[in-house]
Order: C-alpha cells, then structure tokens, then sequence
C-alpha cells in the first residue's frame, strides 16, 4: 500500500529534523515544500508532503507514523 503524510510545522531547524527524519525511514518527498503566514501566532509554517510503499492493507486505523 502506499501511504501519504504531510508533515508541517514553524519554519524553524525542528520542521528540517522533521522531515530529514521522515527521509530516513524510508519515505520519500512528494512535490515541493509549502510555506505560509500563520497569522494567528506571527510565525511562518513549513508543510512537505512525504509519501512510502508499505506491506499491507490501507485501513483508516493505519498508524502513519510508525511506519
């Protein structure tokens, strides 16, 4: 099956070490990074879509991030 995570957080190091750790465990970058003014909080927010091919049958209780 294929899963699909979108990763996100403030732009900051923390979301790089987000997605490097994702890399590392296999997924792989879908498209391009995102980036907007959250407004609310006065900070901006990275999003990257990342996606694997995993054993399996896809069920809504599929846990993304253990695997």
């Amino acid at each position: 099956m294929k899963l699909y995570r979108f990763l996100s957080d403030d732009d900051t190091s923390a979301f790089c070490h987000k997605v490097t750790a994702a890399l590392n465990k296999g997924w792989e970058l879908h498209g391009g990074p995102t980036y907007a003014f959250d407004g609310a909080n006065g900070v901006m927010r990275c999003g990257q879509a990342v996606v694997k091919e995993v054993q399996g049958i896809y069920a809504p209780e599929t846990k993304l991030s253990d695997h």
